[in-house]
């Protein structure tokens, strides 16, 4: 029998998850770690935690399936993109990792615009400087901890470092490369003239791979740790996005993901490189080979949900606990008691800034309206539906640059509430599906592993035998309407508060 392994190094924990050839779960683990904030607007973690989460989680994978390792003939690794991992010549940690939602790049995006120059930035990266991704973070370093900056010899991204303590090899590919700003995004190959601009060695990078390729194999040393075949091949995989597409099946035109996890994102294939002027979207390269794909991020969107759960929710959380249940369905229940725009309330999901549309590191999250005759129900809907105002967002420009929607599918943990599939779709006017997997990026670098391994002749083959529609949330046209008000609002909220965003962040 034949397996395949993925690994999804998220931000709040690593995944690992078995597959049998035709993409059903045999087993899965997940072990946490923890999110460090020094500052307000900052984000950090070990990936010495991203390295223990991993093999523990593959350990226990083994243990619970009970197949014999061997059986496994690919292993696929998905992870959190634009992460920064430094390390020095005897590959040790310099620092811990800053991650994607870390907003204190803002200074060193100037620095690039201005090195690059704004136009020809978005004509080789595809996109404008931004504060997430990881040329502004290297820049940072070598500006504020020159110390540290000396002693870099490889910079990695977050499932790129799982990779070379799983396999020795110091390689990324191309769609989790595209989110550095160091790639030549319509190319597909790292960019000489960024590099040389911004006065980074190219030797610092590793290999640039296509997603499906594989990339080394494990090694005696990883072996011993995780309990993997020494030479089971490891492939490229993809950065979270580009993966939990393959695995939600966006790998022909026509269908998009919204997808809710600590961030969120719509996602949509094009077999062209199509570009929006304004950078508003992300244009990056797809894990299926000579295919490309437009990106709309909302940085605050599961997380604004779990930011309130944790803080204003030990009742729900201990009751969850007692039942034996999630705490979300108690939350999602709750939500459904309050009324299409939560009674004239509206919540902007800024607690990191926001990517798209409003490109702003200084932004923050908003209550609008709340008043006295509001209840926490009222003030749970009101963040699940700032949420999926900002996706729609995302889905407004990407219909405005040309791409065609026909199928909306939900993914993420956000996708499994009903409600939340729910708001998207009243808001959105269109039908909203899941499909018969919720594995999402696990899923979809096992089926990248399953193409290198030769199971499966190419991308779209294997996700068209493995991945069908499971269900269909259709519109609620009343609701739609009422929708509108609100998101129009919601829309000009935004630029009523800009300068009062940055006025509080210099207080």
């Amino acid at each position: 029998m034949a397996y395949l392994l993925g690994i999804d190094v998220g931000t709040s924990g690593t995944k690992t998850v078995l597959f049998d050839a035709s993409g059903n779960t045999i087993a899965s683990n997940t072990q946490e770690y923890p999110l460090y904030q020094p500052k307000n607007g900052w984000a950090e973690q070990e990936p010495e935690d991203w390295w223990k989460a991993s093999y523990i989680s593959i350990q226990n994978v083994l243990r619970k399936s009970g197949i014999d390792a061997s059986e496994i003939k690919g292993v696929g690794i998905s992870g959190q993109m634009h992460g920064l991992v430094l390390l020095d010549e005897n590959d040790r940690v310099l620092r811990k990792a800053i991650i994607w939602c870390d907003q204190r790049t803002a200074r060193e995006c100037e620095e690039i615009t201005s090195k690059v120059g704004a136009k020809r930035l978005i004509e080789i990266t595809a996109n404008p400087a931004l504060t997430g991704f990881t040329a502004s973070k290297i820049l940072w370093v070598r500006n504020n901890e020159p110390e540290i900056y000396e002693k870099i010899r490889k910079v990695l991204l977050p499932k790129d470092y799982i990779r070379l303590c799983l396999t020795g090899e110091y390689a990324t590919e191309v769609s989790d490369a595209s989110g550095m700003q160091l790639l030549d995004v319509p190319n597909r190959c790292w960019s000489d003239e960024v590099l040389s601009k911004l006065e980074l060695d190219r030797s610092i990078l590793g290999k640039v791979y296509e997603s499906q390729e594989v990339t080394g194999t494990v090694t005696k040393k990883a072996s011993e740790i995780t309990g993997l075949s020494v030479g089971t091949p490891v492939v490229g995989g993809a950065g979270d996005q580009a993966a939990g597409a393959v695995g939600n099946g966006i790998v022909k035109s026509g269908i998009v993901s919204s997808t809710i996890g600590t961030s969120g994102v719509v996602f949509a294939y094009t077999d062209k490189v199509t570009i929006d002027p304004k950078g508003r979207v992300h244009t990056f390269c797809h894990a299926v080979p000579n295919t490309w794909h437009i990106m709309g991020v909302t940085q605050g969107a599961g997380l604004s949900l779990q930011w309130f759960r944790n803080n204003f929710c030990n009742e729900e959380i201990s009751t969850a606990a007692l039942l034996d249940i999630d705490s979300y369905q108690i939350i999602d229940d709750a939500a459904a008691l309050s009324n299409v725009g939560s009674n004239n309330l509206i919540y902007l999901p800024y607690l990191m800034g926001e990517r798209t549309p409003h490109l702003d590191p200084y932004c923050r999250g908003v209550f609008f309206g709340l008043s006295s005759k509001h209840d926490k129900r009222d003030v749970l809907r009101s963040i699940m539906e700032g949420v999926a105002y900002s996706l729609c967002n995302c889905l407004d420009i990407i219909k405005e640059m040309g791409i065609d929607i026909r199928e909306v599918r939900a993914s993420g943990g956000g996708g499994r509430s009903s409600l939340w599939r729910q708001i998207q779709a009243d808001l959105f006017g269109s039908s909203v599906n899941t499909v018969n997997s919720t594995e999402g990026p696990a899923l979809g670098v096992a089926i990248l592993a399953g193409v290198g391994a030769g199971l499966y002749k190419n991308v779209p083959e294997a996700c068209d035998s493995i991945i069908k529609v499971k269900s269909e949330q259709t519109h609620n046209v009343h609701n739609h309407q009422v929708y509108q008000g609100y998101y129009k609002l919601y829309n000009k909220l935004y630029h009523s508060l800009k300068e009062d965003f940055k006025t509080l962040a210099q207080l």
